[in-house]
């Protein structure tokens, strides 16, 4: 009897664990199951019939698509290629009101992308896109939701390439204007309609940054393109007849301040300094010839060179650029200083470094002691019976002729110029100098001051008196201070000029 009451009992639990198994999973995989397969259904009536070549509302309004764009990033911008390029989320928004579906408005689907072979959706192209492509890595990067009232959201990230005409007058001071137009390929303004979202039209990410400039502006703005065609009949046009077409367009903007810093560190900076280093040569010593006129040459050069390469990142306009005029400005300043040297050694060539010197008191270069002799037969016929100065030029070059002329330097003689503009006899009162230590140390044997030689006597004199040096020419002087002014004020009203320019551009775009 105990037994049959344990197995009796032991029947009844199992049978109960068994059935209440059972019940449970039926309860917990029911919901879902019917979920899916409401889900499927759903897809299934609202694609049933659906032809996603026909538009939406196809014979009655146009269709309206709102877009909105959200960039991620920006870059490169090519001044050669007139380029730009973006990442961004391309977003468009229509309504469909064959996919609608009964059930709590709040209801969103969110969709495989292999919906959209299934569904219609907007031909939208860019018409300045040059190389545009669909991020696929690790999938297709897009996706489709669809709400309750047949509203249809459609997402991708895209990468934009995109034309960019540049106007580069006020380089590298610029603003530039980049716009992205974009809209239907094949539908006209009677079937599609774009639109901007109302809520967000272009939104920028808070983290992007740019290398060369400051995005200031992004203006959005509808655009319609009308396309007159003439109408033809057997390759004759028909004069008067035309075809008008218009398509809907979106039209956006992005406004690029250029950054000033990389532009002043390679190049204006330099120019400067070029510029002012060719200024040393206005306190060289105006018989430095080769000094000042290499300093200028190199000048020139280096200036040359660094005009050449602050345009090899800029197309060939045929306009010049406000960094043209600089690199101009300073090249012209360089060239100036070699000018001004021309008319200062112009001026003053005579008497600077030279003196010219006759036979009768011409001087040797070595100026030895014994060069002092005194002779009769070799003196010209005025002044013989005078102790003159011996040469060599006069005993062998020129075989003893006594109105030969020698140069010598400046150094080895003094010229005193109001006494040989007074004197009819020019060359009087020339006289030589020692210009060795042995001359100094050289005494004459004592004799009466009445008996001595005319040339030692003037020799005598010309010891007590230090040689003349050339001055400063008038125009270095004043070349030290013009220069400086003149280039100083031509920066003002250059940094001016173009500055006052791009602030007005600026405050045009931002209004």
């Amino acid at each position: 009897m105990k037994r049959f009451q344990l197995w009796l009992t032991v029947s009844l639990l199992t049978k109960f664990e068994t059935s209440s198994g059972v019940s449970l999973k039926q309860f917990s995989r029911t919901p879902q199951m019917n979920n899916h397969q409401n889900i499927s259904t759903l897809l299934d009536n609202l694609l049933r019939g659906y032809d996603n070549s026909v538009r939406p509302d196809f014979g009655g309004p146009p269709a309206v698509v709102e877009v909105d764009i959200m960039v991620r990033s920006m870059g490169p911008i090519s001044e050669v290629d007139m380029t730009y390029s973006m990442d961004c989320y391309f977003r468009q928004s229509w309504v469909d009101r064959r996919l609608a579906f009964p059930g709590d408005t709040n209801d969103t689907l969110a969709l495989s992308i292999s919906m959209l072979a299934r569904i219609w959706k907007p031909d939208t192209y860019f018409y300045n896109g040059k190389q545009s492509y669909l991020h696929t890595i690790t999938t297709p990067n897009k996706f489709v939701r669809l709400y309750q009232d047949g509203r249809v959201l459609y997402s991708s990230r895209l990468t934009i390439k995109a034309g960019c005409p540049m106007n580069l007058e006020d380089f590298p001071m610029d603003i530039q204007r980049c716009p992205l137009k974009f809209g239907s390929f094949g539908y006209t303004a009677q079937d599609v309609l774009y639109r901007w979202n109302k809520a967000r039209q272009v939104a920028i990410a808070d983290d992007m940054k740019l290398s060369q400039f400051d995005l200031i502006a992004t203006p959005a703005a509808n655009h319609t393109d009308t396309i007159v065609n003439s109408d033809t009949k057997s390759g004759v046009r028909i004069v008067g007849t035309f075809d008008i077409t218009e398509y809907s367009m979106l039209l956006v903007s992005f406004h690029l301040q250029r950054h000033m810093g990389n532009f002043l560190i390679q190049v204006y900076g330099p120019c400067v300094l070029l510029v002012v280093l060719s200024w040393v040569s206005f306190w060289l010593n105006r018989e430095a010839t080769a000094d000042r006129v290499s300093l200028g040459i190199t000048t020139v050069l280096t200036m040359t060179f660094l005009g050449l390469e602050a345009r090899t990142d800029l197309p060939k306009v045929p306009y010049p650029t406000a960094l043209d005029f600089f690199v101009f400005l300073s090249f012209a300043f360089i060239f100036a200083t070699i000018i001004q040297f021309a008319v200062v050694h112009y001026f003053t060539k005579y008497g600077s470094g030279e003196c010219y010197f006759s036979s009768d008191f011409s001087s040797d270069s070595s100026s030895d002691d014994d060069d002092w002799i005194e002779t009769k037969e070799n003196a010209p016929a005025h002044v013989s019976g005078s102790p003159v100065c011996k040469g060599s030029n006069f005993d062998s070059s020129n075989g003893g002729d006594p109105h030969f002329v020698e140069v010598i330097p400046l150094s080895a003689c003094s010229i005193p110029v109001a006494s040989m503009r007074r004197s009819s006899q020019p060359w009087s009162n020339l006289s030589c100098i020692s210009r060795s230590q042995e001359e100094k140390s050289f005494q004459p044997s004592p004799v009466k001051s009445s008996e001595r030689s005319p040339c030692q006597r003037r020799r005598h004199r010309k010891k007590k008196r230090t040689p003349r040096f050339n001055s400063v020419s008038k125009i270095d002087r004043a070349s030290r201070v013009v220069f400086p002014l003149l280039f100083v004020t031509i920066n003002l009203f250059y940094w001016y000029s173009y500055l006052s320019r791009t602030k007005r551009i600026q405050n045009l775009n931002v209004s």
